[in-house]
């Protein structure tokens, strides 16, 4: 638990009540049918084959939907055997754009190759980060003095017994 200075929280707490007062009232207000609809529908899209896109509300797939490409794609764990499957396809299709003398195909392909690896590479990072972490555990307590052991008229100020008063025989 982190515990902060009052003069910290005071000053945020000035600061969101003048970011809320200078904002448009309008903001606040419930949003209509349509723009919840909106909103879940735009959520729900982000949903791909192999993850979620990140991208934010409202805004276009700059991509065109190539995701492997995509910085924004949060790779699925589930979904890692597919995330396997597609340079081995990217691979065949270099190949036969090659045999075709398709040059710009390509190019364009193996730049999808080197995003979808990419994608594997942050897949396994994150697999193998989640692996190594450490679990604490709980903290159990050693043993823990009873009121008998020592008496509270009997503890000196920092808990040691003071030499003027009797401890327990």
């Amino acid at each position: 638990m982190a515990v902060y200075p009052a003069e910290t929280i005071e000053a945020h707490r000035a600061f969101i009540a003048h970011r809320r007062a200078s904002r448009p009232g309008g903001e606040y207000r419930t949003p209509t049918d349509e723009e919840w609809d909106a909103s879940l529908a735009h959520f729900e899209k982000r949903k791909v084959s192999v993850g979620t896109c990140a991208r934010a509300f409202g805004s276009p797939c700059i991509h065109e939907h190539a995701c492997v490409r995509c910085s924004l794609l949060r790779p699925d764990p589930t979904q890692q055997p597919r995330l396997v499957e597609i340079p081995d396809t990217f691979f065949a299709r270099i190949a036969e754009a090659e045999r075709e003398g398709w040059l710009g195909e390509v190019e364009d392909l193996q730049v999808s190759l080197v995003g979808a690896q990419g994608k594997l590479s942050q897949l396994d990072a994150e697999m193998s980060r989640r692996a190594r972490a450490v679990d604490l555990g709980v903290p159990a307590f050693r043993q823990m003095p009873t009121a008998t052991e020592r008496p509270l008229d009997q503890v000196g100020r920092r808990g040691e017994f003071s030499e003027d008063r009797q401890g327990p025989s």
